[in-house]
């Protein structure tokens, strides 16, 4: 059987699994499964029910939902009635939204809540080709003749399956791996989002690769909690899950993924930086705390573990001592790290941002592997990954087969392969300007490879700062060290055209709750510890020990604590954690000149 496009995979694998568990979602305190089978049936009844409702070859349906099963149901449904799918942030605003419906000319929108659906009509009016909106949840009533529910589509779709069923296989059929199966909008730091469209190949491909680099089977369980209209989280776990037989489970939120972690207990896990940085963040607070004899003898744990993965690393020889410390340490601390994560995690992927050499390098010392690739969303999006064969700090590892990267004369990182884009939507100035003529997309990345062939991310090329004294700064690289700090949360450095460096911080107000305990300093809320100087001081100094192996034109030389963190609604973040350099310099432009006048 042909599994060239990604609908012919899923039915491949459903086949062969049948009563085994595919989806696991969470309704009224409890996960419940959802077995192959029926995930079968619930994809074609849905793709029976679109094109009873006249939806044609090649047309373009939205999909504006948290992560759930209705989202898989409907991107499969979409992919097997031989037409796209065009995936939406449910953070988006209106005018994003909009901007995305309408540019990819999508007749059709699945929604999933009565928010979403209040943000999709009240740009409605811009939207001239959507004709129809079909909703998850719908309310009691539907406030228009053009919207029916997800329920209802279904329902009709069994009801019609035996006049439609000859039109749906040959659409299955007649789809290849060069045909367009999503156009999935850049979040990009900077400009109007731009439409990457990318084919069943382009995703099958780095999912088929993947499972070359990396131990995964039909018994593997991982939990989904970033959003599906991300490419890192639909194709590392959701269509790679699909691949492999394996199991996907949906957080309850983003807030509940900490207890969702225990309770699913997940094999793997994708996540951005900020993720792993909580996590340290949480495992320090915990730990400073503590009486100053359990301080003391964590401190020496962590001591031991760093030792003995350096000495792994340096292919030295590990003392019958330090063999014995580490093993205790194992048993008595780092196995209660590996429970808060569920226990049975095998490695996380961390992508969609740098990750911290430093953060890296401790989690792997307590026996918690995170491989930290690096791709793009026109790369469909693995570029390279570290494995357990190929792991190097620092780095974002090796090439995947069948991806070639080289750089520019400028350092720019430059990729070919089966994995590249095929266009930018309605896009021909950004395609020419994106791929040259020998097909290399130009990432828009600096970075180089070390000898062993490991891929190092310097930074963005457009992010480049040059001082007033001319000295060109990465500021990726100092930003990623300073917030390997447990007390900062985020921060963005300044200082194009300027005399030095300055920077805007947030820090991370749980951990200042526990400093304000141990120094005794009363406050109400936890934004008003941001105002004060003793915690100024300390996180002056926290930044200081970080940059001080740094040259002089590569340190912060002020900064101003926020009161918030960044935040995707307000603009200032990418819904995959990014932060949009130009906004926040826009939105802070007084507070960057302040600290320059001072």
């Amino acid at each position: 059987m042909r599994e060239d496009t990604i609908p012919l995979m899923f039915f491949a694998r459903a086949d062969r699994y049948g009563s085994r568990c595919a989806l696991r979602y969470k309704r009224d305190g409890r996960y419940r499964d959802i077995t192959w089978s029926e995930f079968e049936d619930k994809v074609k009844d849905l793709a029976f029910g679109l094109i009873a409702l006249g939806l044609k070859p090649g047309e373009k349906v939205a999909i504006l939902s948290e992560n759930r099963p209705e989202w898989a149901f409907s991107d499969l449904a979409v992919l097997s009635s031989g037409c796209v799918d065009v995936p939406i942030y449910p953070t988006d605003v209106p005018n994003q939204m909009a901007h995305i419906i309408s540019d990819s000319d999508s007749a059709m929108a699945i929604v999933s809540t009565a928010e979403q659906l209040e943000k999709v009509l009240s740009v409605k009016k811009d939207i001239p080709s959507l004709r129809k909106i079909i909703m998850m949840d719908p309310p009691e009533r539907l406030p228009g003749a053009d919207m029916i529910s997800l329920k209802e589509v279904m329902k009709t779709g069994a009801a019609k399956a035996s006049e439609v069923r000859v039109e749906f296989e040959s659409r299955l059929r007649s789809a290849g791996k060069d045909d367009l199966a999503s156009i999935i909008y850049t979040s990009g730091t900077t400009g109007p989002a731009k439409g990457v469209c990318l084919t069943h190949g382009n995703f099958l491909s780095n999912c088929r690769v993947s499972v070359d680099v990396l131990p995964f089977d039909e018994k593997d369980v991982c939990l989904s909690f970033l959003p599906l209209s991300h490419v890192f989280e639909r194709m590392a776990s959701y269509y790679f899950t699909l691949l492999i037989g394996g199991t996907i489970a949906y957080a309850g939120s983003m807030e509940s993924v900490a207890s969702d972690l225990k309770e699913i207990r997940p094999t793997y896990m994708c996540a951005p930086p900020r993720f792993y940085e909580k996590l340290y963040a949480g495992i320090m607070e915990k730990a400073s705390v503590k009486k100053p004899g359990e301080r003391k003898a964590l401190e020496k744990a962590f001591a031991t573990a760093k030792k003995y993965s350096d000495a792994i690393f340096n292919k030295l020889d590990i003392s019958p001592g330090l063999w014995l410390e580490y093993n205790i340490a194992r048993i008595c601390v780092f196995s209660k790290i590996k429970e808060a994560v569920g226990g049975k995690i095998k490695f996380f992927i961390s992508g969609g941002a740098p990750l911290s050499r430093e953060l890296a390098e401790f989690f792997f010392s307590v026996g918690i592997f995170i491989f930290e690739g690096y791709g793009l969303t026109e790369t469909s999006p693995v570029v390279t990954v570290n494995t357990f064969k190929a792991l190097r700090f620092g780095s974002v590892g090796k090439p995947l087969k069948d991806v070639e990267v080289r750089m520019s004369s400028d350092g720019e990182i430059l990729v070919k392969g089966p994995t590249v884009m095929k266009r930018y939507y309605n896009n021909e100035k950004a395609t020419a300007e994106a791929i040259d003529g020998e097909g290399w997309f130009h990432t828009g990345d600096v970075g180089h490879f070390d000898d062993d062939g490991f891929l190092y991310i310097t930074d963005r090329k457009k992010d480049i700062i040059i001082t007033a004294g001319g000295k060109n700064i990465a500021p990726l690289n100092i930003e990623n060290l300073i917030k390997s700090d447990s007390y900062i949360q985020e921060i963005v450095i300044h200082g194009d055209r300027r005399p030095y460096l300055t920077a805007i911080v947030v820090p991370d107000f749980n951990a200042l709750k526990g400093l304000a305990i141990r120094l005794g300093i009363p406050y109400l809320k936890p934004e008003e510890l941001a105002a004060h100087p003793r915690v100024e001081e300390f996180i002056k100094g926290r930044i200081e020990e970080k940059q001080k192996a740094l040259p002089g034109y590569e340190r912060i030389k002020r900064f101003r604590l926020l009161d918030r963190p960044l935040k995707i609604e307000e603009g200032e973040m990418t819904p995959s954690l990014k932060v949009k350099r130009k906004v926040v310099a826009e939105k802070y432009k007084e507070v960057f000149d302040e600290l320059y006048r001072s």
